[in-house]
């Protein structure tokens, strides 16, 4: 039984034809092209739906096997050309005839499967060839056929504008007529011979314009209107007008129209074409497409270049005068390459430079320079119809104690002297003295010691006249010298003050005399310079000085326009606490007024504050007219320029362009290898120096100072100034003094409670001062004992060698006479063969006797031996002497 069982052939188990495990499929699939509107298409699947057969038995199974080409002919499925026919691996159930059909069939089949793959490749690429032409051939009809169309409509809503305009006019001019408007008769459409049924007439448009409209449409080629009239339309020609009510036309034939495309759901339900209208969506498309078409054609054509005016300053970047000039970046540093300038974008090249470059690539140069922002800051000259007479601005100016300061006292009826430390003027004072006459003078009064050598040029740049002041009992000194040299070098005429007459010792024809030494020839000796002899204790020749300067005046003809932004020059500076900065400013022409933005030096503000001569506050100042003002940002130098402007912004501008420019004149000055060089001298004992940390209550002290330190000293030592400053001493001046090892020189200044906690912390020293010489002779001390001492050869006497000794364990003993002068035990001593040195050394021993001796003196026998040297003849001589070190001074 069961021997049966297992003879029975089983059904094998195989895969689907497709290669998985699945049932069979029931439903037979197709692919159909779904077209849509604007052009779009789609491949749906279409499955039909098929009864499901019953399983075959083995025995037909075989018989079907063995006629595979029926049903592959009747049959051409996806699955069976795409997957070959999977054969059972158990075919033990087959005889071997039938195996044999059944490989050949196999064999066919996967022929005519590769076959048939094959044709089907070359009919789809020849297929999708087709389609692509005929959608360009599509493409480009409906192109020309949207365009047409909308040139058509843009004209016909145009010419319905124009005819609804010409109506409202006609109905206009009717209604003011007092006529009841009309309406215009409609011509019609259709011509009276029919010779042309679809002919369109417009509103307003006779039929004689549409038939000749239609026949020029009919002349030309197809499309050639649509892109004529987008062209007109880009170059703004054509305007489209706001949409108006559609004129009553005549039916378009379906050619005029775009046919609706068959799809599956219409050809099943029978429906039939349908005409429908372009969205105005696809007919904008069309527009930019045309547009962009247009583009594509304008840019194909060569750019004209571009000439451009590239502003260069002194120095520009490589990136920023490739953006100026609109040019790639890598492009200009080819060309500087090309030049011999090898830089990169991000680095800095010069206004020559630039210019190359810039007329390398075809553009103009305009070069500007930083200085341009002062261009215009001190406005135009003034016309001669605007100028006034204005008061002289007088410089005093002589030797030290000869009286300036008291002379001007005795004009001005105050007491000056008494503010000055010692009697002797720190700072320039300017100051206004009105005359009984009604007229003013402006005496500026300045120091005469020689450390304001600088103060007192300054005073002589701004002045008019300069009145000599010198003493009737010493005559010409070293600072008058100085001071009648600012005087010519400033080129303005001298008057000369021969003060202290009511000494007795004055001799007026004495200064007259050495007047002459320098140039100087007085009225009484055939010369131009006005000698007034004056006392400024018993007043005495006041009045005929007066009256010689305003003569001078006159004669000069002094004018100025008063009508206009103020400037001038800053007399003095200084720093106040509570009120700031301030200077004395001298107003050359021009008002200064409350309010006012002016630039000074390297520093700005606005006027808060103007105070006289006296000490009241005034509301503006004029030519010639001395002022103190408040507000600056900074203080200024002595001497800088004081000019008005416009607004802050300028005056920003101009105080940054001209800190700038001072600090890269520090710089270049100070040099790297000047500084490298002093450092290493200093670290190798070269050059000693003395720092100092220097603050003064004004400007002008502070910048004397500073000079006359910077001149005290030698090639081996010099005064170091670490900090010059205007105000008192601070904590943050110590910390830089003690950091230094410095001395604080504090000028008419104090230091507060922080600092002088700070300084006896820390072991600094602070010097007080009030007198500027005084500061200048302790520092030439200070720097004397930085100097090496000086050493002296002091010559003691000779001794002869009478006979020479040779004594074990000494060496060789020199018997001698001392012939002249005395030898001491220590000293320096030379041997001299034939009056020739043939030894340099030190005194070993000095016996008389048998005992040591500290000196023995001419006339008397010793013994003397030197130190490492033998070579002692008799007959050599010995020069005995010492060195003695000497302080040096400055």
């Amino acid at each position: 039984m069961s021997e049966s069982k297992e003879k029975t052939p089983k059904k094998p188990l195989s895969l689907s034809g497709s290669g998985r495990l699945e049932l069979k499929k029931t439903l037979d699939a197709g692919q159909v092209r779904q077209s849509f509107s604007h052009g779009r298409s789609k491949t749906v699947q279409v499955e039909v739906k098929r009864s499901r057969s019953a399983q075959p038995n083995p025995a037909e199974a075989r018989a079907a096997a063995a006629k595979p080409s029926i049903e592959l002919r009747g049959r051409r499925t996806s699955e069976e050309t795409e997957a070959p026919t999977v054969i059972p691996e158990d075919d033990s159930h087959l005889t071997g005839q039938e195996r044999q059909v059944r490989m050949r069939v196999v064999e066919e089949a996967k022929k005519r499967s590769e076959e048939e793959a094959k044709r089907k490749a070359e009919e789809d690429a020849r297929r999708s060839i087709e389609e692509k032409e005929r959608a360009k051939e599509e493409a480009k009809r409906k192109a020309e056929e949207d365009a047409r169309r909308l040139a058509e409509e843009e004209a016909r809503a145009e010419l319905e504008a124009e005819a609804e305009a010409r109506r409202k006019e006609k109905e206009a001019e009717a209604r003011a007529r007092g006529e009841e408007p009309q309406a215009e008769p409609v011509e019609d459409a259709t011509p009276a011979d029919g010779a042309d049924a679809a002919l369109e007439v417009f509103p307003g448009e006779t039929h004689e314009e549409a038939t000749a409209r239609r026949r020029r449409d009919k002349e030309r080629p197809e499309g050639e209107d649509s892109i004529a009239d987008l062209a007109e339309e880009m170059g703004g020609r054509v305007k489209r007008k706001a949409a108006l009510p559609k004129a009553p036309t005549t039916r378009r034939t379906p050619d005029d129209r775009r046919r609706g495309k068959l799809t599956i759901s219409r050809a099943l339900e029978g429906e039939g074409e349908q005409e429908r209208q372009r969205s105005l969506a696809s007919l904008r498309r069309q527009r930019e497409r045309e547009k962009q078409r247009l583009r594509e054609q304008m840019a194909s054509q060569p750019a004209r270049k571009v000439i451009r005016e590239v502003v260069v300053p002194e120095t520009i970047t490589v990136q920023e005068l490739a953006n100026r000039m609109a040019e790639r970046g890598g492009e200009v540093v080819k060309t500087l390459m090309k030049l011999g300038v090898m830089v990169t974008i991000n680095q800095t090249i010069d206004a020559d430079t630039a210019e190359l470059v810039v007329e390398e690539f075809g553009h103009k140069l305009r070069r500007v320079s930083d200085s341009d922002v002062e261009i215009g800051m001190r406005g135009d000259p003034d016309d001669d119809s605007n100028l006034e007479p204005r008061a002289p601005v007088v410089t005093v100016m002589g030797h030290v104690d000869h009286g300036k300061t008291s002379l001007l006292d005795a004009l001005r009826a105050s007491d000056v002297v008494a503010q000055e430390a010692g009697g002797i003027t720190q700072h320039i004072g300017a100051y206004q003295v009105h005359l009984a006459s009604g007229q003013s003078i402006t005496f500026i009064d300045t120091p005469g010691h020689a450390a304001f050598t600088e103060m007192r040029a300054r005073g002589a740049n701004v002045t008019d006249i300069v009145v000599l002041v010198v003493a009737a009992d010493d005559g010409i000194m070293e600072q008058t010298v100085e001071a009648i040299n600012h005087a010519k070098a400033a080129q303005v005429p001298i008057i000369v003050a021969i003060n202290k007459m009511d000494k007795p010792e004055a001799n007026p024809d004495r200064v007259k005399q050495e007047l002459l030494s320098h140039d100087l020839v007085v009225e009484e000796m055939g010369g131009e310079i006005i000698a007034i002899p004056v006392s400024a204790k018993t007043r005495e020749g006041l009045p005929d000085l007066e009256e010689a300067i305003q003569l001078q005046a006159e004669i000069l003809e002094l004018k100025a326009n008063a009508q206009r932004a103020a400037e001038g020059v800053v007399v003095e500076a200084r720093l106040e606490q509570g009120r700031g900065s301030v200077a004395t400013v001298l107003v050359q022409r021009g008002t200064l007024r409350m309010g006012d933005v002016f630039v000074t030096g390297n520093e700005w503000g606005r006027v808060r504050a103007l105070i006289n001569d006296r000490g009241e506050r005034v509301e503006e100042a004029g030519p010639s007219i001395p002022v103190e003002v408040t507000g600056l940002q900074g203080t200024p130098h002595a001497g800088d320029d004081f000019v008005v402007v416009e607004d802050e912004t300028k005056a920003r501008e101009i105080s940054e362009f001209r800190s700038e420019a001072k600090r890269q004149s520090d710089m270049a000055r100070s040099g790297r290898g000047s500084l490298e060089q002093m450092l290493s001298k200093i670290k190798e004992g070269e050059i000693k120096e003395l720092s100092v940390v220097v603050k003064s209550d004004v400007q002008g002290s502070q910048e004397a100072i500073v000079q006359a330190l910077n001149k005290v000293g030698t090639d081996e030592a010099r005064v170091r100034v670490l900090h010059a400053g205007v105000g008192g001493v601070n904590e943050s001046d110590i910390t830089l003094a003690r950091a230094s090892d410095a001395i604080v020189i504090a000028f008419n200044v104090r230091a507060n409670a922080q600092a002088r906690d700070a300084a006896r912390r820390d072991g600094v020293d602070i010097r007080y001062y009030s007198i500027i010489y005084n500061v200048v002779d302790e520092m030439k001390a200070a720097l004397s004992g930085l100097l090496d001492p000086e050493q002296a050869e002091k010559f003691l006497g000779y001794a002869a060698i009478r006979e020479v000794f040779n004594i074990t364990k000494v060496g060789k003993v020199a018997g001698c006479m001392i012939t002249d002068g005395v030898v001491k035990r220590g000293c320096k001593v030379r041997l001299l063969r034939d009056d020739v040195v043939v030894h340099d050394g030190n005194l070993k021993t000095l016996r008389r006797f048998k005992d040591e001796v500290k000196e023995v003196k001419s006339g008397y026998e010793c013994g003397m031996a030197f130190e490492n040297y033998n070579d002692i003849q008799v007959g050599d001589v010995i020069e005995c002497y010492e060195i003695e070190e000497k302080q040096r001074e400055l």
